[in-house]
């Protein structure tokens, strides 16, 4: 639970692969969650790290977690929304946004809210679920219930609200193929998690 993204663990540890992390540098992770990926960062890498997040019982978790682990002096977390950043301008070296702009309509204005949030030269690392093709989605699935906060856009639709905020885009990865692995070892893993449980008695 504590990596609560596809691929959890193994997909954290590649994105900071290509992040080029090192102590000293300074990241923001938008829509932080519980604080995994944070934690991670600055354990492993020695980075320091603000995560916000716009639901407070998230960042409270985040909190109670990290002190668990003995690693507040490295990650902090601050309740706040993606689109008006507390942060004065070229504040941080580097961030990232891990499933969450699928529940934000408004791409554009996080990417321009994380642009000013950053130093010149810095870099953005975005994992997110986007259309590869047209047709609806049935709900729920896991990022919503419903149509009224799912916002899954095209690449186009990424890369046109990317460049619009001033960043270069230097990589696209498709992690489709693990993606659906990293489902399918999650859907087994549940239904025996329930059968040892009981719950399918």
């Amino acid at each position: 639970m504590d990596q609560f993204h596809v691929g959890g663990l193994e997909t954290t540890r590649e994105l900071a692969s290509q992040m080029n992390l090192r102590p000293g540098l300074r990241l923001l992770d938008v829509g932080c969650g519980i604080g995994g990926p944070a934690r991670y960062f600055a354990a492993a890498h020695g980075c320091q790290v603000t995560g916000i997040d716009l639901t407070e019982e998230f960042v409270e978790v985040a909190k109670i977690l990290t002190g668990m682990l003995k690693l507040e002096g490295l990650v902090e977390f601050k309740k706040a929304s993606a689109l008006n950043l507390p942060f004065e301008s070229e504040t941080f070296d580097r961030a990232s946004m891990i499933h969450v702009g699928m529940n934000i309509a408004d791409k554009a204005g996080v990417f321009r809210e994380v642009r000013r949030a950053l130093k010149s030269g810095g870099l953005f690392a975005v994992f997110d679920m986007v259309r590869t093709a047209d047709g609806p989605i049935h709900y729920p699935v896991p990022w919503a219930s419903d149509e009224e906060t799912s916002f899954v856009a095209d690449l186009k639709t990424y890369r046109d609200a990317m460049g619009s905020a001033g960043f270069r885009v230097d990589q696209v990865r498709s992690q489709k193929a693990s993606a659906v692995e990293a489902t399918g070892r999650w859907h087994a893993w549940h239904k025996m998690g329930r059968r040892c449980l009981g719950f399918n008695c």
